[in-house]
């Protein structure tokens, strides 16, 4: 699923009573405030749509079965950058968890909802609306990989206030699709068939996760888009059927995706954050807010960052370091309840940077080598997703720089302190680089030991909120390093250890 709101700086505070919200009903669950509803079926109009068409009680049974926290994490996401993600009424059809799974006091059984079986699976697709067909983009050739980067930017996300849209560089796609073990057939589009127009995207790529020690191989699901002018054609709940049926043909059963509103049912909720590299820019873009009371000189000398890093050792990753950094990344990543199990063509694909004529640089990953023994005992590394600025008189982009996979060997001493103050002097330096990059934002998550450091480096929190999904798949929920009040918690990490572009 397409993942959202990765853009605009925070410019509202946290629900009113948010805090306070302790009482219960008869059932156990926590009361819910009418204005949190009301933000609730705002932010989220599938729902909204589906409560609708019921009569009041059974509205009202229907928000009692959402989890307090699951729906403060699902306030922030409004106006132009909501997705269609299909009906509830049509994630009721699907193999995935209800809401009433997480309600009960029993726990939860984890593993695959629903079995496949292979001679049931559809050998060709449902029928599309009349004047449009399915076909399977071949990315190789560089006219279909255009048009999918055609699509994405000028269709895909954008904020609240039509301001920014994100900018996949055909390069970002290449790099996002084609990752070892990539399939044709999960690279699904629809076209008009008179015009032979692409107007529809949803893709995936293999991977393999671990969820609390079950490994499982899914297609990561991404890029669900539609035209603008088509999404009253209800067309997604048939992308997402189409490209589970392709997996399915495929053997693969389950998938994981992610998205900026609440569907059935997330199986964690991280928060976005942002940390000014170029404040004035963002300034003038209308992305960072001027806070009260302050000023443009203040804000400029706050964000301010050293010339020159700090971590003894650090250097560019190369590949003579991908058998080191794959055995530091394995073992860091086997910390958090979910995460990706990495072959050692995937450290390659998604970490060394191979400059090749007219391809654009997107994954910058350092290394920390002892001067002594020459051991990796840490990297770090992040991506570039830029957002056009609509219609702006003196800056055309914004250059973010996106937190990726990171690891230390100091995350194995067992003392937390010592791994905060590490990652407190890696990250920063991991800004520095980014700033020296060109870049003017650098994004993260509550994910990983993220929480460590956010606040300290001055992130600031966003709007945006991601919630993490599993298809064909149930387990108990898992941390994503925000607490009641969605803010980072130190006690909250442990979870999430997977990255979704």
């Amino acid at each position: 699923m397409p993942k959202q709101d990765k853009g605009k700086a925070p410019q509202r505070d946290a629900p009113e009573d948010v805090g306070a919200q302790d009482s219960k009903g008869s059932s156990g669950t926590k009361k819910l405030p009418p204005k949190l509803i009301e933000s609730l079926l705002e932010s989220n109009p599938a729902l909204k749509n589906e409560l609708a068409q019921m009569d009041t009680n059974s509205a009202a049974a229907a928000l009692s079965n959402l989890d307090l926290n699951q729906m403060l994490t699902g306030l922030a996401i409004g106006g132009k950058n909501q997705k269609d993600m299909a009906s509830y009424k049509f994630w009721q059809t699907q193999p995935v968890p209800s809401f009433e799974d997480h309600r009960g006091k029993k726990p939860v059984t984890q593993g695959p909802i629903k079995i496949i079986k292979p001679e049931e699976v559809p050998q060709t697709p449902d029928q599309l609306v009349e004047g449009f067909e399915w076909c399977t983009l071949d990315l190789t050739d560089d006219n279909e990989l255009r048009e999918l980067y055609e699509l994405l930017n000028n269709h895909y996300v954008e904020d609240d206030n039509a301001m920014f849209r994100f900018s996949y560089s055909q390069s970002f796609l290449h790099w996002a699709l084609m990752s070892p073990g990539w399939k044709k057939e999960w690279h699904v589009g629809v076209r008009a068939t008179k015009s032979r127009k692409l107007v529809a995207s949803i893709c995936g790529v293999p991977t393999e996760l671990r969820v609390r020690g079950e490994r499982i191989k899914v297609t990561e699901i991404n890029f669900l888009c539609i035209h603008k002018k088509l999404r009253s054609k209800r067309l997604t709940p048939v992308l997402i059927k189409e490209i589970t049926r392709r997996c399915y043909l495929n053997g693969i059963y389950q998938a994981i995706y992610t998205g900026g509103v609440i569907l059935p049912t997330p199986v964690s909720s991280c928060r976005y954050y942002h940390r000014a590299l170029d404040w004035l820019k963002l300034y003038e873009v209308g992305f960072s807010p001027l806070p009260h009371g302050s000023t443009k000189a203040r804000q400029i000398t706050r964000n301010h960052l050293p010339s020159t890093t700090s971590t003894p050792g650090l250097r560019a990753m190369e590949v003579k370091d991908i058998d080191a950094v794959h055995d530091l990344l394995e073992r860091y990543s086997l910390r958090f309840d979910m995460n990706q199990a990495f072959t050692r063509e995937e450290i390659e694909h998604w970490l060394v940077y191979k400059e090749q004529p007219g391809k654009e640089q997107v994954v910058w990953s350092y290394v920390v080598e002892d001067p002594e023994t020459h051991k990796i005992t840490d990297f770090v590394s992040f991506y570039n997703l830029e957002s056009t600025v609509i219609d702006h008189p003196k800056h055309e982009a914004v250059r973010a720089a996106y937190l990726y996979y990171y690891a230390t060997e100091t995350a194995f001493t067992g003392k937390q302190a010592a791994l905060k103050e590490r990652l407190l002097m890696l990250m920063n330096d991991a800004l520095i680089c980014a700033k020296q990059a060109k870049f003017d934002v650098f994004n993260a998550l509550t994910l990983h030991d993220n929480p460590l450091f956010l606040e300290q480096l001055k992130f600031g929190a966003g709007d945006g909120q991601l919630h993490f999904y599993l298809y064909n798949y149930r387990c108990a929920p898992v941390a994503g390093g925000i607490n009641d009040k969605n803010l980072p918690d130190e006690k909250k990490m442990g979870g999430v250890g997977i990255v979704m572009l």
